[in-house]
């Protein structure tokens, strides 16, 4: 992995700034009920190109924070846009940092989601950060199995983020790429 100004390389992806010209990609990605499920209620549903173009640009005009962003990912081989990884701060208290990805279902299973994910843990760690979570609905086994792919450890249920019961993931920066136990 290697970081080159904005953007992140890894062997097979580039995470890179989002562009105003990723809309009509992009829509293919956020506007897909079975991407947007379980984004809400941070994320709905994105219906119109125009819609997605004026979220990209609400997200180019939010002020960098620290190891928190949002990067498109796209196909090394051929720039592809497969879709979006982000580190945010969870609400209420904003103090906790997230780990999300969305991918388009046609790259779903291939493991681009957790090299992305384990990418910008890299970044996030270098950046200062000391533990990164995940959260995840009950039913999202896809979502809990990329969490786990990445190197994160189940801690528990909450309701404390979104007002929902969700299923936390956490990766302690000591423990990314710590080789780990069978059954451990």
């Amino acid at each position: 992995m290697t970081i080159d100004g904005e953007s992140i390389r890894t062997p097979r992806l580039v995470l890179r700034p989002w562009s105003i010209e990723d809309a009509p990609q992009a829509l293919r990605i956020f506007g897909d009920e079975s991407v947007t499920r379980w984004l809400s209620p941070a994320m709905t549903r994105v219906s119109t190109q125009e819609s997605m173009a004026q979220l990209i640009e609400s997200w180019l005009e939010a002020p960098p924070l620290g190891p928190a962003g949002r990067w498109a990912v796209t196909r090394a081989a051929d720039d592809r846009l497969l879709g979006g990884v982000a580190v945010l701060p969870l609400p209420p208290g904003r103090a906790d940092l997230e780990v999300g990805w969305q991918l388009d279902p046609a790259a779903w299973g291939l493991g681009y989601a957790a090299e992305a994910g384990h990418a910008v843990a890299h970044h996030a760690f270098e950046a200062g950060a000391d533990e990164l979570f995940a959260v995840v609905r009950p039913r999202n086994t896809r979502g809990a199995r990329t969490a786990t792919s990445i190197g994160m450890e189940w801690v528990g249920e909450t309701e404390k983020y979104y007002d929902l019961r969700l299923q936390v993931y956490r990766l302690r920066k000591g423990e990314l790429d710590a080789p780990r136990l069978p059954g451990a």
